[in-house]
């Protein structure tokens, strides 16, 4: 069981910089525009050979018309509830402001530790300032940097006192890890929150609403999953502020942390060129990969619209067309069951391990049917094939002319190998090498 503490406070008074010093990584985006953070973010903790699990917050903002600062406190409910303990940030330097008595109100009717770190007092001026925070009637306060680290160390080792199991989970790596990816507005907070049952992330009309990528454990309808909610990828040129640089770092590295990626697009808008530079990340990083179309409510159909959807989706992507495509409306709850079904097979399908007397026996007949370009004059022989026993599925042709096999008949036994073999949704990688 994980113990979980959440930092909160309103924006901007250093709780990403916190939670970066604690799990020791640029994990929530830092910036100086106040409210950056919006959703919540988790991570791992270790202090004196405890573990915790610490979650950033939305800043608390009271009463306010602001459509994301409604949002923001909403987050806040949800962490205060997750949490096992809470650590409640104010800076120094702003004093004690209505928003933080407005807080201090909700956090004097939790029955949960309470830590009071009052931030940015790095040297006597703002210790002597720091003072006042004691009228807020918190007993444990700490006075800390978050910037330079200064007195988190104190504020630690008083909370995991407070710490009864002490190792989190094993994250099981046969639980398959998938990241929820797109251009934004798509749908894909919509996606994680209609499997959750709860909203995780803000979903507002806003492009671009979800900025940090969000890591949630699925156990529902038998299925179990690592569902990665990504920050909305947009094209470069659109993507001038440091913070859209940050997010769509972000979202890369969800890719490559992920098993399986499910590529959200829009039906109305079609699969455009940055779906396919999403498409063509996912393939190179290889990993598994579903494509849905959300919003599919919206377009007028016939009888052949599916049919001929999918057959303008493969022209753009070939020539990997290998992949399964679900249409779906998250709005209206149509096939999400069938999305979590595909991307537990590709999950599967990319462990998948045949064996080598059965991939000689099946492929060699049909190379031996159609053989590679003359090179030379000489005949071109695959005389042996294996799978390497790598992650993802890898397979070497041992041959006699490894370094003279074109494109074409790769991508020949490729096809071959798909028609024979279960590898729908993931890229195969193949090696020729001297025999």
């Amino acid at each position: 069981m994980h113990y979980i503490v959440a930092i909160i406070g309103r924006p901007n008074v250093g709780k990403s910089t916190l939670f970066n010093r604690l799990v020791q990584a640029r994990k929530a985006i830092v910036d100086n525009e106040s409210g950056v953070t919006r959703d919540r973010q988790y991570g791992d903790v270790e202090w004196n050979g405890k573990t915790f699990q610490v979650i950033d917050t939305g800043g608390y903002l009271a009463d306010s018309d602001n459509v994301f600062e409604k949002e923001i406190i909403k987050q806040i409910h949800l962490a205060v509830e997750e949490a096992h303990a809470l650590i409640f940030m104010v800076d120094v330097k702003d004093g004690l402001t209505y928003l933080d008595e407005a807080a201090t109100e909700l956090l004097h009717n939790t029955n949960k530790p309470v830590y009071l770190a009052v931030n940015k007092v790095d040297n006597n001026k703002n210790m002597l300032e720091a003072q006042e925070f004691y009228s807020m009637g918190f007993e444990k306060i700490f006075f800390i940097s978050s910037i330079s680290g200064s007195g988190i160390g104190d504020l630690l080792d008083d909370l995991v006192l407070e710490i009864n199991t002490l190792i989190p989970d094993e994250i099981n790596s046969e639980i398959p890890k998938i990241a929820i990816i797109g251009q934004p507005n798509v749908g894909k907070s919509s996606l994680l929150n209609t499997f959750l049952g709860e909203e995780r992330t803000i979903v507002s009309k806003i492009a671009g609403t979800t900025r940090d990528s969000i890591f949630t454990h699925f156990n529902k309808f038998d299925k179990e999953l690592i569902l990665i909610d990504t920050a909305g990828i947009r094209k470069k040129t659109s993507s001038k502020e440091d913070l859209e640089f940050y997010s769509i770092i972000r979202a890369i590295k969800a890719i490559e942390e992920a098993d399986v990626c499910i590529l959200m697009i829009d039906a109305v808008m079609g699969m455009n060129a940055q779906d396919v530079n999403l498409f063509s990340m996912v393939t190179r990083k290889n990993k598994g990969i579903l494509i849905v179309v959300n919003k599919w409510d919206l377009v007028e159909k016939n009888t052949q619209s599916v049919i001929e959807y999918t057959e303008k989706i493969k022209k753009k992507i070939a020539p990997f067309v290998d992949v399964p495509i679900v249409f779906t409306s998250v709005k209206e709850k149509q096939r999400l069951l069938k999305i979590l079904d595909q991307v537990i097979e590709i999950f599967k399908n990319r462990k998948n391990r045949i064996q080598t007397s059965v991939l000689n026996d099946k492929l060699l007949k049909i190379i031996e049917s159609y053989s590679a370009p003359v090179v030379r004059g000489h005949s071109v022989k695959i005389k042996y094939i294996v799978q390497l026993p790598t992650a993802i599925p890898s397979f070497a042709f041992y041959t006699n002319f490894p370094n003279d096999i074109k494109q074409p008949y790769r991508n020949y036994i490729e096809n071959q190998m798909r028609k024979l073999f279960n590898f729908c949704g993931v890229p195969i990688r193949i090696f020729f090498r001297k025999k």
